[in-house]
């Protein structure tokens, strides 16, 4: 029966649906997290034929066939792009992107990882890395006599050194723009790269391009809303168990006394 078949389909597309919202729930402590989201789309219809029919007023006529959908399918998981809260910190490195852009993190195996996460802090060599120890792009060395580090909306670090009156620039933390950053590859740890859906990255500094500006002593909080996901969730439990209904009902008229 095709009702099995339905059914099934619709089961497996919102079990989908649970595992995603469920990944978003433990991810919504997760600094730059960006929750996901399912798209849906119905299977090819079948068309049974039927002859036409006379309705109920003189003349009129009602068209006959009959179409009959195969189920559901999962067509896409989405990232939802909107900026998290800014949430204030205590470290001079800590840095949060007011609007659009990544920073650019240089990966062990020699690729360019982009992410929000702007957890940043000095190496033994005075380099601004991730908490992992990744060289943020383009590279920023800090002395190590600094007794003031300050980074500015634009993206530039400045430094005081011991006797000096006045700060000197060392360097500026760019961002990176992508035509469709929706189709970012996630690599885990906070990290996306490039793909050909998401276009080539073009690097800006802060405020320029579209992009937008850095926060010292911030960082971006999740965009995950509690509510919303368990919400979500009680959504998708309840059409699973729906379909669920579907088979065993299916189940029950091809059982032998019912033929």
């Amino acid at each position: 029966m095709d009702a099995l078949r339905i059914g099934a389909s619709g089961m497996m597309a919102q079990q989908r649906n649970v595992e995603v919202v469920a990944n978003n729930l433990a991810n919504m402590n997760t600094t730059g997290y960006q929750r996901r989201r399912t798209e849906f789309h119905d299977l090819i219809y079948k068309n049974s034929e039927r002859p036409d029919g006379a309705g109920s007023r003189a003349g009129e006529q009602v068209l006959g066939g009959v179409q009959s959908g195969h189920g559901v399918d999962l067509m896409s998981v989405y990232r939802v792009t909107e900026q998290g809260s800014l949430r204030a910190t205590n470290s001079s490195f800590d840095l949060a992107i007011q609007g659009k852009g990544y920073f650019q993190i240089q990966l062990p195996d020699g690729d360019v990882g982009y992410t929000r996460d702007g957890t940043f802090q000095l190496d033994s060599s005075g380099a601004l890395v991730t908490h992992d120890g990744y060289p943020v792009l383009p590279g920023v060395q800090v002395p190590p006599d600094s007794v003031d580090i300050s980074i500015n909306v634009t993206g530039e670090v400045l430094v005081k050194q011991d006797g000096d009156a006045t700060p000197t620039n060392v360097g500026v933390v760019q961002l990176a723009m992508f035509p469709n950053e929706g189709g970012l590859n996630a690599e885990g740890n906070n990290f996306y790269t490039a793909t050909a859906a998401s276009g080539a990255a073009s690097l800006v500094n802060p405020g320029e391009g579209g992009a937008g500006s850095v926060l010292q002593g911030f960082i971006e909080a999740s965009n995950v809303n509690a509510v919303e996901e368990i919400a979500e969730m009680i959504r998708a439990q309840r059409a699973y168990d729906m379909n669920s209904k579907v088979i065993q009902t299916a189940d029950q008229m091809m059982a032998p006394s019912n033929k």
